[in-house]
């Protein structure tokens, strides 16, 4: 089970980072349009958003049965458990947040002024995504999928 939800999360977050990098170039071409925020226009955000949670719940099922998430005394010191600990879940929690709060403000948000809201906290969370992410050369590495 584990090591399928862990493939499952690994493999989800290339769609996670290609649906938010469309939805951050959509947010900015709507922008500079002045386009107004409908539900045919929301469609790039709206499917991040989604993504984003979809990976959040994956994460949060991987976090409470992983081997290498061990809650335990020195933990912090141990920088592959610190990372799978604490700081990966936190990034990605606060990453999750901003896009959470930017499409809910971009949604009531001024016609012409909604997308460049989505913009700015999108890729204010695409920049903490990419820096927590456990990319292969790092020593606490996952596989590319």
């Amino acid at each position: 089970m584990y090591t399928l939800l862990k493939h499952l999360h690994s493999g989800m977050r290339w769609v996670m980072l290609v649906g938010l990098i469309w939805a951050i170039y959509d947010a900015y071409v709507q922008w500079k349009k002045g386009t107004a925020f409908t539900k045919e226009t929301r469609l790039p955000a709206f499917l991040a958003f989604n993504f984003t949670h979809i990976q959040l719940l994956l994460g949060l099922i991987i976090y409470f049965i992983s081997p290498r998430v061990l809650l335990v005394s020195g933990m912090m010191k141990d920088s592959v458990m610190r990372f799978f600990g604490m700081e990966h879940p936190l990034m990605m929690l606060i990453a999750i947040s901003l896009i959470t709060v930017g499409y809910i403000k971009g949604k009531k948000g001024v016609p012409g002024g909604s997308f460049k809201i989505i913009f700015w906290y999108y890729l204010i969370a695409l920049l903490l995504i990419v820096f927590s992410i456990p990319w292969p050369w790092m020593k606490y590495a996952t596989a590319w999928i």
